[in-house]
């Protein structure tokens, strides 16, 4: 049988061990990165695919042989799911891989954010503590978060997770319901946005969620909240966070998605730097213990798929 890895190179995998998946009865083809107009000539006679954030469409898959996808994620947005199940290709993602790494990421936004940490990290190498009159600088805002209310969007693995680390500091902890949904008794997020004092997402990328925080949404929210956003960038109304955090309507954001990845060079968000706003490259996921736990399940995925149709 034969399997492609559409886009090997986001996994890093040079310092993860690739024994079980070399071990699979699959002829496997490695490439780096593959573009939108390689994709067909690289799938046609493979039985098995891989795929990180390629995309896979009807277009793509109705000349291939292919049987199984794996979704080297979490989201499954990138594969046309709908023919799949039409066409009898099995489709498997994976799920609970990074949530350590997600967790500490989230955190590491926050608490970044509530300490000023960067401003203060610059001051030092710009020799301004070297240059001062006293012991400390406080010349910028540091934030306690005992005591402090977090909303968080998504009660799954990831959702739970950083509450479970925030109630720690001493956080009060609501759940919103599930956007869309008709039936949660929890309140809707629109009825617990003015009294957070930090906002995180952990949702996936639905028509429900699609700019889940836009202007109306940050307008209710106080000149004291932070945003977090681990999650997905099409969460977020970028244009209307960019206007709150230049305005100071919300006090900061951190954020590891966009809604474009990469990112183009007219995002608001990147137009010009901003003191409260701080973004990663959608890192959040990328620990070694997280990529090399993603890939064993991957290949477990795999193995089921293989007995099935043996």
């Amino acid at each position: 049988m034969k399997g492609v890895i559409l886009d090997m190179a986001s996994l890093k995998p040079d310092d993860l061990d690739l024994a079980s998946l070399e071990a699979l009865p699959v002829s496997w083809t490695y490439f780096d990165n593959t573009a939108a107009n390689e994709v067909n000539a690289r799938i046609k006679d493979a039985q098995i695919i891989l795929t990180n954030k390629v995309v896979l469409s009807e277009q793509n898959l109705n000349d291939s042989q292919c049987r199984y996808i794996g979704v080297l994620a979490t989201g499954m947005n990138n594969v046309d799911t709908d023919y799949c199940q039409a066409h009898d290709i099995r489709v498997a993602n994976v799920e609970g891989y990074g949530t350590g790494s997600v967790v500490q990421h989230a955190l590491m936004l926050l608490l970044n954010l509530t300490t000023s940490f960067v401003r203060y990290n610059q001051s030092v190498n710009a020799s301004r503590w070297q240059q001062s009159e006293h012991f400390c600088l406080l010349d910028f805002p540091i934030t306690e978060l005992r005591d402090k209310h977090l909303v968080i969007v998504g009660s799954g693995q990831l959702g739970s997770g950083f509450a479970r680390v925030c109630q720690a500091l001493g956080m009060r902890v609501s759940f919103s319901a599930r956007p869309g949904s008709s039936d949660d008794p929890r309140p809707p997020l629109d009825d617990l946005l003015s009294q957070a004092d930090v906002v995180s997402l952990h949702c996936p990328a639905t028509r429900d969620t699609e700019n889940l925080i836009n202007k109306a949404a940050l307008e209710k929210m106080k000149p004291s909240t932070f945003l977090i956003n681990t999650a997905r960038g099409t969460l977020v109304d970028e244009h209307a966070l960019a206007e709150a955090l230049r305005s100071g309507s919300i006090a900061g954001a951190g954020l590891d998605v966009l809604s474009t990845e990469p990112p183009s060079s007219d995002n608001p968000l990147l137009a010009e730097p901003l003191d409260n706003l701080i973004i990663t490259p959608h890192s959040a996921w990328g620990a070694t213990e997280s990529r090399q736990r993603l890939l064993d399940k991957a290949v477990s995925n795999i193995e089921q798929f293989l007995q099935h149709s043996a």
